[in-house]
């Protein structure tokens, strides 16, 4: 449970739109938690209109998932390697990772409970032996514990940044010098909510990349992340001036595609949670992003 105490500059604002700031949560969410009276001020269940005073003390419970019955799904998925513990997918470009609210088929995790029968590790309802995620428009390597020890020790990984993640990305305009480093938080967008944007009370993002191709009007870079924040290398990437070419929520209108952002996690490296051997893996970019190089100048 965490315990929050109202500031004098937080006086009479909503309290869903501040706990969606202090929290990173959307403000759907918050409301949603308010309604389950997981959210309480001086002890008390309030509205999600609610004006804070000063010194009001707001506790917050985390609201527990719905369970949501899942259905194994015959999708077809690229397994690039698979053992007891853990497997890797290569993700297509259009398939969403996990459910979500008013989505409970034709996910990858739907995909996995058909293909995978020893499957043990669970965290949540609706998110069996998943690691991390890359987005719906994104391809590439993904990680998947099929142990809760696997699970257990492959998050832990990710939180110390010990897992190598390496993304090609196709990005607006030319860029000029050969290596860079953006290091600026993200968090929610406050004039937006569905979006992610660098703010000041964002949490710590870093972003490396080097530059591998320059066209005349877009460059083809390596990233390389260091942390792991929503839409990271999305945001980062417009912040500097030079979004994804394709990318529907932060690129620009004019360069959407039918593939979503070009975008592809092609190298994941990490320390097995058995054998503690370094593995990694690398992928090659997918066909249409191929195609959509060779005909930049």
């Amino acid at each position: 449970m965490l315990e929050i105490k109202i500031n004098e500059e937080q006086n009479l604002e909503r309290i869903d739109k501040i706990l969606s700031e202090v929290l990173d949560y959307s403000r759907s969410k918050v409301q949603a938690m308010i309604k389950e009276n997981t959210i309480l001020v001086n002890d008390n269940p309030v509205k999600a209109n609610y004006k804070v005073k000063t010194n009001d003390i707001v506790t917050v419970e985390e609201m527990v998932e719905r369970e949501i019955e899942l259905t194994p799904e015959n999708i077809d998925i690229d397994i690039v390697y698979q053992d007891d513990y853990l497997l890797i997918v290569n993700k297509d470009y259009h398939l969403v990772v996990h459910p979500g609210a008013g989505n409970t088929s034709g996910t990858l995790v739907n995909a996995l409970l058909y293909h995978i029968k020893d499957f043990k590790a669970i965290k949540g309802e609706i998110r069996p032996g998943i690691v991390h995620r890359i987005d719906k428009e994104t391809s590439g390597l993904l990680v998947i514990a099929k142990t809760d020890k696997a699970l257990a020790d492959l998050s832990n990984q990710m939180k110390e940044k010990t897992v190598t993640r390496k993304y090609i990305a196709l990005v607006e305009g030319v860029i000029p010098h050969n290596l860079g480093k953006i290091n600026a938080p993200i968090g929610r967008d406050p004039k937006n909510r569905q979006r992610m944007a660098v703010t000041e009370k964002g949490k710590t993002s870093v972003t490396n990349f080097k530059v591998l191709t320059r066209y005349s009007k877009n460059t083809l870079i390596e990233c390389e992340l260091e942390t792991g924040r929503t839409h990271q290398i999305r945001v980062h990437l417009d912040y500097i001036g030079h979004p994804l070419v394709g990318d529907p929520k932060y690129g620009r209108r004019k360069t959407e595609t039918k593939y979503g952002q070009f975008l592809h996690a092609k190298t994941l490296g990490f320390i097995h949670p058995n054998t503690l051997e370094y593995m990694e893996f690398d992928s090659e970019l997918p066909l249409y992003f191929k195609e959509h190089l060779e005909t930049l100048e």
